[in-house]
């Protein structure tokens, strides 16, 4: 593990910034695998964690800086849940711990730098120094993998019926007898323009 300067600096590099937001980041992945008791995440452990963030703000381009889990390697899964958590699984033990980061943390961050008026400032500061229990919940959870969701995964890619994409991962949709993709089985974020 590296010393948390060393990590504030690569979230600030990967970032653009660096904010409360990726603070707070930081101290969930190191709270996460403290718990899980995984010490080497970049290396002899780098397989062993899944970790699935609840948000897309600035946490969550810190946690990869310290877990290492990265979306193009699937090890990092978003579930756009709104929340700042996230859930870290040791694949090698099946344990799993989910981190959500308490609102009092705010209220904490106040009380504890008055003198501080920025509120970004103020939080930044006093999440560097708060004990993790001031700053976050968390809960031993069961998350169940397929082995689809795993880094390595192989198998052979379907073709939509309908659009004719490739399709990856065990991500199609059984419709009617037919093999769809998400988008086609009525799942699309987006609109088709004539």
């Amino acid at each position: 593990m590296k010393a948390f300067a060393e990590y504030e600096a690569l979230a600030a590099q990967a970032h653009g910034h660096m904010c409360a937001g990726q603070i707070l980041g930081l101290r969930m992945a190191l709270y996460g695998l403290r718990l899980l008791e995984i010490s080497d995440p970049h290396g002899a452990d780098r397989k062993r964690l899944v970790t699935f963030v609840e948000i897309d703000r600035c946490a969550t381009d810190a946690i990869p800086v310290v877990t290492g889990c990265r979306l193009g390697k699937r090890a990092l899964k978003f579930r756009d849940f709104g929340k700042m958590a996230a859930t870290f699984c040791d694949t090698a033990t099946g344990r799993a711990v989910r981190i959500v980061a308490l609102e009092s943390a705010k209220e904490a961050a106040r009380q504890l730098h008055p003198e501080i008026a920025s509120k970004n400032e103020q939080q930044m500061v006093a999440y560097r120094e708060l004990p993790d229990e001031a700053m976050f919940a968390h809960a031993w959870v069961r998350v169940m993998l397929g082995p689809e969701e795993f880094p390595g995964f192989k198998e052979g890619r379907v073709v939509c019926e309908a659009c004719g994409e490739g399709i990856s991962f065990r991500r199609e949709v059984r419709m009617e007898n037919r093999v769809l993709c998400r988008a086609c089985a009525g799942d699309r974020y987006y609109e088709p323009l004539p």
